[in-house]
């Protein structure tokens, strides 16, 4: 019986030192920043220098702006926030509005764009994603949520329409957004940043930019890849579906990677 006791005891503690490994992977996962916040928060909501506030254009809660077509920057990855601004300092990102992006964060030293990165990621704003209704009657194209699901989820598959018509392999089909994104897109760090809630003016912009190749900075060319499968109405399904899709599933009301 002893011996049973110790063996029980045994695989307990085993077990134990197997859950703590796997939660300090997972934590390890991907970075939250290990910048100055207080230093990102000023320079989010003051500017530096030359450089404006970036609560200007992106909002005082950072979720963006579906008029002047800014993101929701609030709660998004370190990782992924970092790279943008690094790749618009270097010019691999071309901000097409009179390179505000590209001049802002050329204003900025490294350091900086880590702690506005890492101020950012700390975010977690009250927003539920673009008010479809409001853009309709401003005259903006706006898809139909239910259809942009099927893609998100579950992809496209093989068709006749004539996409990709530059790829060698006509009807290909499309894969869906959550085999890179995650459910409902709520983010895969360190790489796939969330794109669920995120404004649907933006989604729309920047499909079509990783379609035409305006936009190249993407891992492998995956975006380009996927992208310029997509026609009008897809890309206007798709954004229409992820810019209100929730992250939680039934019976989990926590969003991962918080």
């Amino acid at each position: 019986m002893q011996q049973s006791k110790r063996f029980v005891l045994a695989i307990a503690m085993l077990g134990g030192v197997a859950f703590s490994a796997t939660a300090i992977a997972a934590e390890g996962m991907f970075s939250k920043g290990t910048g100055n916040k207080a230093n990102g928060e000023n320079i989010f909501k003051n500017g530096k220098g030359n450089v404006p506030a970036c609560a200007s254009c992106h909002g005082e809660d950072g979720t963006g702006n579906d008029m002047l077509g800014t993101p929701l920057i609030a709660g998004q990855f370190f990782t992924f926030l970092f790279k943008q601004l690094e790749d618009y300092a270097s010019d691999k990102r071309i901000d097409t509005t009179m390179n505000v992006m590209n001049d802002n964060a050329k204003g900025l030293t490294r350091q900086d764009r880590i702690d506005v990165a890492t101020y950012l990621a700390s975010l977690r704003p009250e927003f539920n994603g673009s008010d479809l209704d409001a853009l309709k009657e401003s005259g903006t194209p706006v898809g139909l949520p239910y259809k942009g699901r099927a893609i998100a989820e579950y992809g496209s598959p093989v068709r006749d329409d004539g996409y990709p018509k530059d790829l060698g392999s006509k009807g290909a089909g499309v894969p869906a957004c959550k085999s890179c994104h995650g459910y409902a897109g709520r983010g895969a760090p360190p790489m796939y940043p969330k794109i669920g809630l995120q404004r649907y003016t933006y989604l729309v912009n920047q499909l079509k930019k990783w379609r035409d190749g305006s936009r190249a900075n993407d891992p492998m060319g995956q975006m380009r890849a996927v992208a310029r499968k997509l026609s009008d109405e897809d890309i206007h399904n798709v954004a229409a579906y992820l810019t209100n899709a929730s992250p939680y599933t039934l019976g989990n009301f926590r969003q991962p990677y918080e």
